[in-house]
C-alpha cells in the first residue's frame, strides 16, 4: 500500500491508538520523534493515519511507553500489519463510495455486530429482490448490479463456519412496508424467519407498542472489533454517509441504548412468531 492509498479505516484506528498512548502518557509529538529517530512530520502521518509504521518502531514505541501486556501487543501489531491488507471490494472501483468502504472494513474486522435500524432490513439480512428495489430508487441503472452483488457477498460473513454474530433489533413498522409487491415482502419475511434461525444471528422485534424513551433514535451500528482488548465503536448512518464514533464516552450512551432497546423488543423466539404470524395474514 503507498502512501497515497491513505489514510484507511485501519490506519487511521492504528494512528488513533498511537496517539492515545502517547497523550496518556504526556509526551510531545518531538519526544517521540526523537525516540524514533526520525522527524515530527513522520510521527504526525502516522498518529493521522497517512502512513504506516515499521514493525521495528512500532516495537519500540510500545516499550517506550511501557506496555507489557502480550494479548494487546499482539492485537496493536496485527492491526499494523493488516492496514496493508487488500480486502475483496478494494478493486469495486467508484460505485463503492468511502463511507461504504470504511463501513465494510469495519463489518469485516469486526466479531459481533449490533444493528438498529428504525426505517428498513439490515444489509445483510436482505434479499437481492429487496436490494434492487432500494437500490432502484436512490442510484443510476449501471450501479444497481454491483451494489446488489457486493453486498450479497457481505452476507457471507453469516456463515457459521465464521467468526462473526450479528444482533439486530427491526422496527415491526418495517416489516408492514417492506415492498408493494407481496411477492417481495414475502419473500423477505421467510428470509428473515431463516435467518433468525441461524446460529450467528440474533434478531429481535420491537412491537409497535413497546415502551422507551421518549427520543428519536437514528440509525447505528455498534461494532465489536477482534482484539485483546475488544474495542466497540459506533456508526452512525445518514443520507449522505455514515459517521464514526470512537471515544468511550459516545460509544457508551449509543450501548446504553442499544439496551433499551433490547429490554422493549421481542426475544428472538417471539420474534420469529411475529414474523410467521405476519406471513400468514399475507397468505404465505
Amino acid at each position: 500500500m503507498t502512501h497515497s492509498d491513505m489514510p484507511t479505516m485501519r490506519s487511521r484506528r492504528l494512528g488513533n491508538e498511537l496517539k492515545r498512548l502517547r497523550l496518556e502518557r504526556a509526551y510531545k509529538v518531538q519526544d517521540i520523534a526523537d525516540k524514533l529517530q526520525c522527524g515530527q512530520p513522520k510521527i504526525s502521518q502516522i498518529e493521522n493515519g497517512k502512513r504506516g509504521i515499521r514493525p521495528l518502531d512500532l516495537t519500540v514505541l510500545l516499550e517506550f511507553y511501557g506496555i507489557d501486556d502480550a494479548a494487546y501487543i499482539a492485537s496493536i501489531k496485527r492491526l499494523a500489519k493488516e492496514i496493508h491488507k487488500v480486502d475483496w471490494w478494494t478493486g469495486e472501483g467508484p460505485v463503492l463510495h468511502d463511507s461504504l468502504r470504511d463501513y465494510l472494513t469495519l463489518e469485516a474486522d469486526s466479531d459481533l455486530v449490533r444493528e438498529y435500524d428504525p426505517a428498513v432490513i439490515p444489509g445483510l439480512l436482505q434479499t437481492g429482490a429487496y436490494m434492487r428495489e432500494m437500490f432502484e430508487a436512490r442510484f443510476p441503472a449501471e450501479e444497481i448490479t454491483p451494489l446488489v452483488e457486493t453486498r450479497t457477498r457481505r452476507q457471507e460473513l453469516l456463515d457459521p463456519q465464521q467468526d462473526f454474530r450479528l444482533c439486530t433489533i427491526i422496527e415491526a413498522a418495517v416489516l408492514h412496508r417492506i415492498s408493494a409487491s407481496r411477492e417481495v415482502a414475502g419473500e423477505q419475511l421467510e428470509h428473515l424467519l431463516d435467518m433468525g434461525r441461524r446460529s450467528t444471528v440474533d434478531l429481535r422485534i420491537l412491537p409497535l407498542d413497546a415502551v422507551i424513551p421518549a427520543e428519536q433514535y437514528t440509525p447505528f451500528t455498534l461494532f465489536s472489533l477482534r482484539g485483546e482488548p475488544s474495542i466497540d465503536v459506533t456508526w452512525l448512518e445518514h443520507v449522505t454517509g455514515g459517521t464514526l464514533l470512537e471515544r468511550r464516552s459516545d460509544v457508551e450512551v449509543y450501548a446504553r441504548v442499544w439496551d433499551e432497546l433490547t429490554a422493549a423488543a421481542l426475544s428472538p423466539t417471539a420474534s420469529r412468531k411475529y414474523i410467521r404470524d405476519l406471513l400468514r395474514r399475507k397468505g404465505r
